[in-house]
């Protein structure tokens, strides 16, 4: 069954010859060709800019829906093939820090996919154009776009462009990582609860604040962490309770496996 084609809506914005220029320079900085332009250039539509320019159907949001799947596909099965000795929740872990919102918008700036997102006015003067958020979802329509324009193997080989040298590192460990949602994961499975975290002090004028968050897990305390943010002073005290509750449990593990050597040297002897 072939695939079906995807037809621009009547509504939509078509691309004038400034427009253009400016696609062609971003499809030779991706290293991609799209053969309907229209469709690249509904891909970078934010929201906003429909609202704004009272073209309702002319946003990416469909079209990211779609390149989220087949983002979610592309990385799996990477993963699956490429990892064959990993069990499902390795693989799944690895999957959640390459497709992040951090990782996408890292990915998206490297092709300087903000500078060609259409955006409304307001939302680009509140710094809706360097927005994380804004800048993944883009990327995530691109991707939707590309697959609908050139199929599934084109696709591939620009999510993997984007994306492949991210696996190595999250697959290294050399990834930057998110401790808060690492710590939960960790507390949930050791401990079955939730950390919680507690503002213990805040200092300083209001444009250079500092926080100091502690974080407590059972009945033990970590921290404080500090940061210009309560979330970046949150971040600081996961990271210190993750580093001290997982070197904890790597103590366990080797004291149990020394203990089970101990008593199978004794039986044997």
């Amino acid at each position: 069954m072939s695939r079906p084609r995807y037809n621009l809506e009547e509504s939509d914005v078509k691309v004038d010859s400034e427009r253009r220029k400016e696609l062609l320079l971003l499809q030779r900085i991706a290293k991609i060709h799209f053969n309907d332009i229209n469709l690249l250039n509904h891909a970078l539509a934010h929201r906003s800019y429909a609202n704004e320019n009272r073209v309702e159907r002319f946003n990416n949001e469909r079209l990211e829906f779609l390149g989220d799947s087949v983002l979610g596909v592309v990385v799996t099965e990477y993963l699956f093939l490429n990892q064959p000795q990993q069990p499902e929740g390795y693989l799944a872990m690895v999957k959640s820090h390459v497709v992040s919102e951090d990782s996408l918008a890292l990915a998206a700036r490297e092709m300087t996919l903000e500078n060609y997102i259409l955006i409304g006015k307001g939302e680009e003067l509140s710094g809706g154009r360097t927005n994380k958020a804004i800048i993944s979802d883009t990327l995530e329509a691109l991707f939707g776009a590309y697959y609908l324009d050139s199929g599934l193997e084109a696709c591939r080989k620009l999510i993997l462009n984007c994306l492949e040298s991210e696996i190595h590192k999250v697959l290294n460990d050399e990834h930057q990582k998110d401790y808060k949602t690492i710590l939960q994961e960790l507390v949930q499975q050791s401990f079955k609860t939730y950390p919680r975290y507690l503002l213990t002090k805040r200092s300083g004028p209001e444009h250079r604040k500092q926080f100091w968050v502690k974080v407590q897990v059972m009945d033990n305390s970590y921290g404080p962490g500090r940061g210009h943010t309560k979330k970046e002073a949150e971040k600081a005290a996961a990271q210190l309770a993750y580093k001290a509750l997982h070197k904890a449990h790597k103590k366990r593990l080797n004291s149990s496996s020394s203990t089970a050597s101990s008593r199978r040297r004794k039986r044997r002897s």
